[in-house]
């Protein structure tokens, strides 16, 4: 299992997939604090995406016609928040590249999503709240990511020195 995970981390983490943070900044309780109420914040957002996709399916099964984005948007949402897990829970292993992607995705999501919903008529009214919701839980992890104690109990990767050509 460990061998698909690295490579599944090489192809997320690219470059530093490797490096990890120093322990004593994921042993802090402040940390550990953190990723508790970021697991629960995604825990509602997998909570309210596969709401999202129950809606759906009712309203389909009652006759309504249910617009493709609505379809899209639900399965989209729900593999963002299983990708977001993902990245947590690596992160929570020390890995800076998830820290850092987690901290990059739940920061450019709620935007996307926000913009994606102001667009007239594309989403009925209950997908369009659905929407503002999962926005604002996003931007609650990216808060608690991006944190003097966390972005410090995560320090970015060295950077490695100017490559040579051989003589």
């Amino acid at each position: 299992m460990e061998a698909l995970l690295s490579r599944l981390d090489r192809l997320a983490g690219g470059r530093h997939a490797a490096y990890t943070v120093p322990e004593e900044g994921l042993d802090h309780p402040r940390t550990r604090r953190a990723f508790h109420v970021i697991a629960w914040l995604l825990v509602v957002e997998l909570l309210i995406g596969t709401a999202a996709v129950a809606v759906a399916v009712v309203l389909a099964m009652d006759g309504v016609t249910v617009p493709f984005p609505v379809w899209m948007r639900s399965v989209v949402v729900l593999g963002m928040t299983v990708t977001l897990f993902y990245f947590a829970w690596r992160a929570t292993k020390g890995y800076y590249w998830a820290y850092s992607r987690l901290r990059l995705f739940s920061k450019i999501f709620p935007v996307v999503t926000l913009v994606i919903a102001a667009v007239p008529g594309l989403y009925p009214l209950w997908m369009v709240t659905e929407q503002i919701v999962f926005s604002l839980i996003l931007i609650g992890v990216a808060d608690y990511l991006d944190s003097d104690h966390m972005r410090s109990a995560f320090p970015k990767p060295p950077r490695r020195g100017p490559v040579t050509a051989a003589r």
